[in-house]
């Protein structure tokens, strides 16, 4: 059992690391070719940062112009490039916790220190790889609006940023009501399904 388990992580982890090299090809090809310095719609952390009246734009800090825009297109491949990385940390951390959490769940309880650390780092760098692509400077060009890989991956997004929440809040819960630690697992394991799926999806 521990063997199947070990090979089904290895094999998703290689699996993961195909998927996020085609992701991060498909938006980085976002920043060849159209004359408007911004697109029509942004996400609205990129809006409030880098929009027209942005915060970064009202300030003097990035004003808006061609070469400020080719600065900002270096500036998203490097945050892309971030969030490709911190993607596989975060995953690896979801692996190591969800095999931590089962023994856990399951009477061993020495483990509960071991659990609660690997929870705290794993906010960190879930956090940190969601701003890697939430404040990224805005692409060049107007993405197409059809139905896409890219665009599940967002919608799985949503998903996993739900289910950590609800993981997080369930975690400080379980200690008063017992009762939750059902619900608890599901939305771990539900946070977990649709990251990796996150990441897989872009490969089809």
């Amino acid at each position: 059992m521990k063997r199947t388990l070990i090979f089904s992580c290895i094999l998703l982890l290689s699996t993961t690391v195909m998927a996020q090299d085609d992701l991060l090809g498909q938006l980085l090809k976002e920043e060849k070719t159209d004359s408007a310095l911004l697109p029509e719609r942004m996400i609205i952390t990129q809006r409030m940062l880098w929009g027209e009246k942005g915060l970064l734009r009202t300030t003097g800090i990035a004003p808006l112009g061609l070469e400020q825009r080719k600065r900002e297109m270096q500036t998203r491949r490097l945050f892309l490039k971030t969030h490709q990385a911190l993607g596989f940390v975060t995953l690896g951390g979801m692996v190591a916790q969800g095999i931590v959490g089962a023994r856990l769940y399951n009477g061993n309880y020495k483990l509960n220190e071991a659990h609660e650390a690997l929870a705290a780092g794993l906010n960190v760098s879930y956090s940190l790889t969601a701003a890697m692509s939430l404040f990224t400077p805005p692409p060049l060009i107007q993405r197409d609006r059809k139905i896409s890989s890219l665009k599940l991956h967002k919608w799985l997004s949503i998903v996993h940023m739900s289910g950590m929440l609800a993981t997080n809040i369930l975690a400080g819960q379980i200690e008063d009501k017992p009762s939750l630690k059902p619900i608890h697992r599901a939305a771990a394991f539900t946070t977990f399904a649709s990251f990796a799926a996150a990441v897989v999806v872009i490969k089809f």
